[in-house]
């Protein structure tokens, strides 16, 4: 770990309406809940760890702080603003609750990205991944300008900050980018994984 202080954010705020419900969380993957599993890998490169969103038994099953998002209903950029709001350090780590197979080292690399710039997240051919990224914490004050201003999508704070990308053959030496970024957000999806 480098000298920079960090904090890691699991970012759980969603309904799970496509798994009927179902926490996304705390589905077993490889024996551990996703959240336990994110939460051991958080602690290898992370200082503090926190869990967002509107659901404190999912810190409570992973043993970390809950922070519950400042304002509700606004999907995962509410999550990020909660995240840099409450976060100690001046790097943020912010992880979606429902990645399972993500690498300590592509986390690391993240950080070493975000150096030199706002923000970096991880983009493949199908998009930029606003949710498995580190942020600076002093974008917290363009996240809060865009839920001003109703603009809530995430990869659109790509226009107002800087932001690094881990690309291509970068990318590649952590893993298939397809197993590193597989989500759980339908029944099919977790079928897939088991």
């Amino acid at each position: 770990m480098t000298a920079a202080a960090r904090t890691g954010a699991i970012i759980a705020g969603g309904r799970a309406r496509r798994l009927g419900g179902r926490d996304k969380s705390q589905l077993v993957v490889g024996g551990l809940p996703i959240i336990v599993r994110q939460v051991g890998l958080l602690q290898r490169v992370a200082d503090e760890i926190l869990v967002v969103g509107e659901h404190p038994e999912r810190a409570s099953l992973a043993g970390v702080r809950h922070c519950p998002d400042l304002v509700a209903g606004l999907g995962p950029i509410g999550g990020l603003h909660t995240a840099l709001e409450a976060a100690s350090a001046d790097r943020v780590l912010v992880v979606a609750c429902d990645l399972p197979f993500l690498e300590a080292g592509l986390l690391e690399r993240l950080v070493e990205l975000a150096d030199t710039a706002d923000a970096a997240w991880v983009r493949t051919a199908s998009g930029v991944e606003p949710l498995v990224a580190c942020y600076r914490k002093d974008v917290r004050r363009h996240v809060r300008a865009a839920i001003e201003a109703g603009r809530l999508k995430l990869a659109d704070l790509a226009a107002v900050i800087d932001v690094a990308e881990l690309t291509g053959a970068d990318l590649l030496r952590f893993g298939d980018p397809a197993r590193l970024l597989t989500n759980v957000n339908t029944p099919g999806d977790y079928e897939r994984i088991q």
